[in-house]
């Protein structure tokens, strides 16, 4: 009997082993990369539209391959390190490469060091193939920006806050600004500010004949600067000092200059140059002598379009768009070939449309039509009359591709694939690379014809779907849910596999909720995914709400918040909470949110406003009053502090910290040049002023994003084990 009873025990254990749930560990998420999906680089599509390159290593040294996009097949190897010859401090080693239009020609970059988010600088080299040489760009000092003008016979580039020109047939350097100086005067590259918030790092433009070069002249001297430590094992910390123009501080004056190569003269084109004005956008018209300007006013609620003549400076409007709250910029100009129209994108009419217009500025008539906001802007193949792009035409949580003629007639799904679609089409669209995932399943990525035929699979992430079948992963599930006013809001939700009956989960709310951002859409979710898989194994629900404010659903709902950014989406967040609450599955007492940067500040806001409702909350790298963060951006939304006192006021957590009831752990990097690590000592000091307890956590010499070392897996282990603890 005890035999048998051994021998059925033992039966169990290996039932139960055999069919138990692996664990998700933060080491296989963050260190090991157990889960890691492959990706496929940007393709470097070729003028023929039927090839296209790539940086790749060869027993040891980068190369730059050929491959031909139908096939996949090598063609030839265009650049070998390994063969550079001369005295150049080369190194064997380049971290990108860009070529002429011609393509005989390439501009090589190495010694790369970041500046901000998006700018570099390094040392270039241009490769010539047809006479094999390699020359050092300039030697004298780092470089930005290197650029072929159209003919490639000349590169323009900035070199310590300077626009400089080379002649690649004589080798003469030309210096066309010279009162570049750090923190004060920025020539033919873009500040701080313009980069995180206009996404502009190269601040000049070649003209189509390659004989004039547009540039921006950035005086910030007025623009008050911003100071951050850097403590790297010495006696004193290390002083960055940048500058960064907060909410009603002075901006730099921007100005347009067009410089003559034949002349060697500059011509100001710009016009009411002040602190209050932008130029976000400069682009040369099909007229090699016509420049567009975009110019916004400092609320960004007027957008006008200017031609300015290149020679004389003059400068005329084509066109402004008016909107009682804010304009979206976007880099969907494309000037058509027959000189005499363009294309734009607006939301005027209530939904992200494109338009074809006349140089004029008159509206011929919409390309799209219809309530469902265009995504993105794919480009025009002008032989075949038509244009392509993305647009969330199903819902707000999918992507497609969709072509449409320049009549507006004839508008077709491409790739109707289920889930969010993006693509890269070929220099002649005749061909495009297609990325789709859906909330559940890993990204793929496909070749196909512009017909939408399939032509060949290039990476389908196979290796996950096994991954989840062996972690017994549990599929997230859309939902809707109206709030008080009959807004219907959506989100999704992952719950616990083989959940109790009666039994009541804590939630664990993900946010991030900024204008026209998206959480809650049909698309993979990368790691994250994996740490909110682990949650659910240790008995969480976890969910994501879209308040009012994102994207996809039209101008209205997304520009509600204006002059109150937090309100709206709080008291979405707020009322997603207590519907959460209302589920039989779900414990309303144990109800916690997390969220980064805007999501940050949404979480210690609904923490404060809603303390009701939340228990806990994880707020990382959160702005805390808006009058700390970035003029750009926050006088897009809400204007000066001055102009809307009460917004400010009334939508800024360390004003509300008195109210808070629950468990916060407040997370920020030292180094963070955008949302600065004054906005959680702010906060720290209101909470502290207010009695309150709360765990806090800093991570030193970091930036925003919080990465480098072991920085994500000690930052994931401290939020999961405080979500063990506090929630």
């Amino acid at each position: 009997m005890k035999k048998y009873t051994l021998l059925l025990l033992s039966i169990g254990i290996i039932f139960n082993v055999s069919f138990a749930q692996r664990q998700i560990t933060l080491e296989d998420i963050w260190k090991r990369g157990t889960f890691a999906a492959k990706s496929i680089p940007g393709f470097n599509f070729q003028k023929d539209g039927r090839h296209y390159t790539r940086l790749e290593k060869e027993a040891g040294f980068d190369v730059v391959n050929q491959y031909d996009i139908t096939t996949g097949k090598l063609e030839k190897q265009l650049l070998n390190a390994n063969e550079v010859k001369g005295d150049l401090d080369f190194r064997k080693k380049f971290d990108a490469y860009s070529f002429s239009a011609s393509e005989d020609k390439m501009l090589i970059s190495t010694q790369v060091e970041q500046i901000y988010r998006h700018s570099s600088r390094g040392q270039f080299y241009v490769y010539d193939s047809k006479t094999m040489s390699f020359d050092r760009l300039y030697d004298k000092s780092a470089q930005r920006c290197a650029t072929f003008n159209p003919q490639a016979d000349k590169v323009a580039f900035v070199s310590q806050n300077n626009l400089f020109v080379k002649d690649l047939t004589s080798g003469k350097v030309t210096q066309i600004t010279n009162d570049g100086k750090e923190n004060e005067i920025i020539n033919g590259a873009t500040d701080w500010v313009y980069e995180e918030e206009f996404a502009i790092t190269q601040g000049f433009e070649w003209s189509p004949d390659g004989k004039k070069i547009a540039f921006l002249r950035f005086d910030e001297k007025a623009v008050p600067q911003f100071t951050l430590e850097y403590n790297n094992d010495a006696p004193y910390p290390e002083p960055y000092t940048f500058k960064y123009p907060k909410v009603g501080q002075a901006n730099a004056t921007v100005s347009v200059f067009v410089y003559d190569l034949a002349t060697a003269n500059s011509v100001k084109v710009s016009e009411n140059e002040s602190p209050n004005d932008y130029y976000p956008r400069i682009k040369w018209t099909q007229d090699p002598n016509k420049l567009c300007l975009t110019h916004l006013n400092r609320l960004q609620n007027e957008l006008t379009l200017f031609i300015a003549d290149a020679t004389t400076g003059n400068v005329y409007p084509m066109m402004k768009e008016v909107n009682p709250r804010y304009v979206s910029l976007h880099d969907n100009l494309t000037f058509l070939k027959d000189g005499k129209h363009f294309i734009w994108t607006t939301e005027q009419h209530g939904f992200n449309t494109i338009y074809k217009y006349e140089l004029s500025g008159r509206p011929v008539a919409p390309l799209t039509n219809g309530k469902y906001d265009v995504t993105e802007f794919y480009g025009i193949d002008e032989t075949k009359n038509v244009l392509y792009f993305q647009a969330a035409e199903k819902n707000p949580m999918e992507r497609q591709i969709y072509s449409v003629d320049l009549e507006g007639n004839n508008k077709k799904a491409i790739i109707d694939s289920k889930g969010f679609n993006t693509a890269q089409f070929s220099n002649t669209f005749d061909y495009l690379v297609l990325t789709n995932s859906t909330l559940n399943t890993a990204p793929t990525y496909t070749v196909y014809q512009k017909d939408g035929a399939k032509v060949r699979s290039l990476e389908t992430n196979s290796h996950i779907a096994p991954l989840q079948a062996d972690f017994k992963t549990v599929p997230a599930d859309f939902f809707s849910f109206n709030i008080a006013d009959g807004t219907a809001l959506n989100g999704w939700m992952m719950k616990p596999a083989n959940m109790k009956k009666r039994k009541k989960y804590p939630v664990l709310m993900f946010v991030y909720g900024g204008p026209g951002s998206q959480q809650v859409l049909d698309s993979w979710k990368g790691a994250n995914y994996w740490w909110f898989q682990m949650l659910t194994q240790k008995g969480y629900v976890v969910a994501c709400v879209d308040n009012r404010g994102t994207g996809a659903r039209g101008e209205e709902f997304k520009k509600i918040t204006y002059k109150q950014l937090g309100k709206y989406e709080t008291e979405d967040q707020i009322a997603a909470a207590k519907y959460l609450g209302t589920l039989p599955f779900i414990d309303a007492k144990r109800v916690g949110i997390f969220g980064w940067s805007y999501g940050g500040f949404m979480a210690s806001s609904c923490l404060f406003k809603g303390a009701e409702v939340f228990k806990s909350a994880i707020a990382v790298a959160p702005v805390t009053n808006w009058k700390w963060y970035d003029s750009i951006y926050t006088e897009r939304y809400m204007q000066t502090e001055q102009e809307n006192a009460q917004g400010y006021k009334e939508n800024s957590p360390v004003n509300f910290a008195d109210r808070m009831t629950g468990n916060l752990l407040l997370i920020h990097g030292t180094a963070d040049d955008n949302v600065h690590f004054q906005n959680t000592i702010e906060l720290a000091n209101s909470l502290i002023n207010a009695n309150k307890q709360f765990d806090t956590y800093f991570y030193p010499n970091r930036n925003h994003g919080i990465g480098g070392g072991n920085a994500r897996l000690h930052l994931y282990t401290k939020m999961t084990n405080f979500l063990m603890e506090k929630l």
